[in-house]
């Protein structure tokens, strides 16, 4: 009578003898290969590799949270970081980007964040003028044109020139006020309209806003902290 120890060397010898096959694998490939509009082509091709997991550099200021490049020296190092609603908006602009199947998260992007945040000065005053984030999303799709649907946008999209551009002066503008304290989402909405030919001030402009209305907000940039829950 043959023992267990037999009973199950037999038992392995059957599963990998030639007789045991086991299920093939597929060969059908759902991966789509990206078809997006020029304007959106060339943002992909030019986009820094930075993620919203970065840090920005110790240089003249210790800037947290958010990535940042090379920000304008200051006098003296102060301690400045970005405010919780500014973190929050940015990791609102990835997901909207995502949402648009965008491969890049761009000023356009970092507007739609704002509003998706919603309790910012920025956002409070897109809001009284009308610009939502639907209208937002229409415009940006105009501007930009609209990616193809079958396209994934990476988990964060890295950010354009423009956006990138907008962080450091967001970040250069609080350092100017020679104070400690927070780079708000204000101050990243008001570099996104300083800069005339990233694809946000576009979107702002084509729905109305000017330099008027962004004075407004300028007075109390520095404000937001106080403004309710961070």
């Amino acid at each position: 009578m043959a023992t267990a120890a037999q009973a199950a060397a037999t038992f392995l010898s059957f599963l990998s003898s030639s007789h045991h096959h086991t299920a093939p694998s597929s060969s059908i490939s759902f991966v789509a290969t990206p078809i997006l509009p020029a304007s959106l082509r060339t943002a992909a091709a030019g986009a820094p590799t930075l993620t919203s997991r970065g840090r920005g550099r110790r240089i003249a200021a210790a800037v947290a949270q958010l990535p940042t490049k090379n920000p304008e020296l200051a006098s003296g190092e102060k301690k400045i970081r970005w405010s919780s609603r500014a973190v929050r908006s940015f990791a609102m602009a990835e997901l909207e980007a995502r949402k648009m199947r965008y491969p890049t998260t761009g000023t356009e992007g970092l507007l739609m964040g704002i509003l998706v945040e919603g309790t910012s000065g920025a956002a409070k005053l897109m809001r009284a003028n009308g610009i939502t984030l639907l209208t937002v999303r229409d415009t940006a799709a105009e501007v930009l044109g609209k990616s193809e649907m079958f396209y994934f946008s990476p988990m964060h999209p890295p950010l354009t020139e423009s956006a990138q551009k907008a962080l450091d002066q967001a970040v250069n503008e609080k350092l100017k006020t020679g104070e400690d304290g927070e780079v708000t989402a204000n101050h990243l909405f008001l570099a996104i309209w300083s800069d005339k030919e990233s694809a946000g001030h576009k979107v702002l402009a084509s729905l109305g806003f000017d330099d008027q209305k962004a004075s407004l907000l300028a007075k109390t940039a520095d404000d937001e902290a106080a403004m309710g829950p961070r």
